[in-house]
């Protein structure tokens, strides 16, 4: 997950708009590929869903892991970006597909949902 923070932090801490990425990751979870899915909001309708889900298996993957970013700078999850998560997940898991983590970036900080235990 550092190697998440790391690689996605400078990019995405002080964009003016939200972006939400698909970090695509190989068999050992290490960073295959990212992607952006979405600029603008984490509201994953379900063509965004199948677009998220479509990367990782073009990429022959079996898990990824969510990061988008707060233009506010406060990292802490919106019950749009938990609800949201949990669609993904869920959608995930009928198709053998794992979502590791979603992760939030705010100005220099983040929150892993995993950590914190939402997911």
């Amino acid at each position: 997950m550092q190697e998440v923070i790391s690689l996605l932090m400078p990019e995405m801490r002080s964009k003016k708009q939200e972006k939400v990425i698909a970090v695509i990751l190989d068999e050992r979870n290490k960073i295959m590929s990212y992607k952006t899915i979405s600029i603008g909001g984490i509201d994953i309708n379900f063509f965004k869903l199948i677009e998220v889900f479509k990367i990782a298996i073009k990429e022959n993957s079996n898990s990824i892991i969510i990061v988008h970013n707060h233009p506010s700078g406060d990292p802490e999850p919106s019950e749009d970006d938990i609800k949201t998560t949990k669609k993904l997940i869920y959608a995930g898991e009928k198709i053998g597909i794992s979502v590791q983590d979603h992760i939030i970036i705010g100005d220099g900080r983040y929150i892993s949902m995993k950590e914190e235990g939402i997911i």
